[in-house]
């Protein structure tokens, strides 16, 4: 194989690896977000309780976000802008559901820390894909192509040139 096969094959299979990560993080947190839209009265509780002020503002804002959010990145729209915004709500859900440390030894604690640093392990997956972006396979992929090239595959700007000023 030549250097310019290898360097395909390699593309198609990071392009794969951002569909497959887009995916799993979709299927976190479409139904996560779309239970707390259905439930949202019960959702403001919770957050309430927990200390979260604002709770009637932010709990349908984090609803939102958090269905909007898996929804643009399993379909490929604004791929790093949705995943910052996913990595600041899984930040602050984490420090307001997760404080294992206000724990005693025991079950409980072992729990919350558990999700804790398994909520750390999805920032981490976020800052790659805001790193990377969502791969060739992605609605916004179209998108930019429609915007830069003609069906023929040539450059607009190849078929009209700029007159001379």
């Amino acid at each position: 194989m030549d250097r310019h096969a290898a360097v395909a094959a390699t593309a198609t299979v990071n392009d794969l690896a951002l569909l497959v990560g887009r995916v799993a993080f979709a299927a976190l947190f479409l139904p996560s977000g779309f239970q707390k839209l259905m439930n949202l009265q019960a959702f403001m509780y919770n957050i309430d309780g927990r200390g979260v002020p604002f709770a009637p503002v932010l709990a349908p804002l984090g609803a939102g976000l958090e269905f909007l959010g898996g929804l643009a990145l399993l379909l490929g729209v604004q791929v790093r802008f949705a995943s910052v915004l996913l990595l600041l709500f899984t930040v602050a859900a984490t420090l307001v559901a997760h404080r294992f440390w206000e724990y005693a030894p025991g079950a409980a604690h072992n729990m919350q820390q558990i999700n804790f640093f398994k909520n750390v392990a999805i920032v981490g997956g976020f800052v790659f894909l805001a790193a990377h972006g969502g791969g060739r396979y992605c609605l916004e992929q179209l998108w930019r192509r429609d915007r830069r090239t003609r069906p023929s595959g040539r450059r607009t700007t190849d078929l009209y040139p700029q007159a001379p000023t």
